[in-house]
């Protein structure tokens, strides 16, 4: 069974950095198509990007340019390098994972049918 564990998270700055990871263990991890996703207090959660076993990525039009996806199939880990962040980026983060039949975009915005989700980052933005 495939296991995710986040981190990363914690207080920035607006304007500053973050660098999200996701570990994945208990299965063969670079098998599995991996996304982010985030809720805010009050809010659905939301797609923030996706990356397939293959490598296609999609990212929400609220994070494109400021925030990028990569995996290290070698560590099982992937990784949300977050940058010029803003206010309402603040949000927990998670990381879930499945084996995606269909376009990367598809699986962000299905997010809620993949079956295998961390427990969350906490990120907040603030001065």
């Amino acid at each position: 069974q495939l296991q995710l564990v986040e981190s990363g998270g914690g207080l920035v700055q607006p304007g500053g950095s973050l660098r999200l990871s996701c570990a994945a263990s208990g299965a063969t991890a670079w098998n599995y198509d991996i996304g982010w996703f985030r809720q805010a207090p009050g809010k659905d959660r939301e797609p923030v990007s996706c990356v397939t076993v293959d490598g296609s990525i999609y990212y929400s039009d609220s994070v494109k340019g400021r925030f990028a996806i990569s995996r290290d199939n070698a560590k099982s880990t992937v990784y949300l390098q977050m940058s010029s962040l803003k206010p309402e980026d603040t949000a927990v983060y998670y990381c879930a994972a499945d084996s995606w039949r269909g376009t990367v975009q598809a699986m962000c915005e299905k997010g809620y049918t993949l079956r295998s989700w961390g427990r969350g980052t906490q990120v907040t933005v603030s001065s």
